[in-house]
């Protein structure tokens, strides 16, 4: 049995799909990453966003919270979470990278929003 299909993560897309973006926007997606791997992340955070441990948890939290945003659900919203967010940061807490009480899935507008509220606590 294949999963539901859902709306497209870029932005004012129609298109439906079983991934994250649809094929016409997947492009998008790895060029944003690649520049933010390059430019923001540190070579120890690369290498663990990229490695099959990080990816089988996010996988079981997109289950775990029914694929939607936990912020959005408090606020008796339903969005569709996107980003797999570690709510202790990794660079305050590097051994709560895989625990599952330390991540949540957020949409992306409230991921941006925790992500400017955390720099902005330093």
């Amino acid at each position: 049995m294949k999963k539901p299909l859902k709306p497209c993560s870029k932005s004012h897309c129609p298109n439906l799909t079983y991934e994250t973006y649809c094929d016409q926007h997947k492009s998008v997606k790895a060029e944003n990453n690649r520049y933010y791997d390059k430019y923001h992340r540190s070579d120890r955070s690369k290498k663990f966003y990229h490695s099959k441990a990080w990816k089988r948890v996010r996988e079981l939290i997109k289950i775990r919270d029914n694929g939607l945003c936990r912020h959005c659900l408090e606020n008796k919203r339903i969005t569709v979470g996107t980003i797999v967010d570690h709510i202790i940061p990794l660079e305050q807490d590097w051994d709560k990278r895989l625990h599952e009480d330390n991540l949540q899935l957020l949409c992306q507008s409230c991921h941006n929003k925790k992500t400017a509220e955390d720099t902005r606590k330093g």
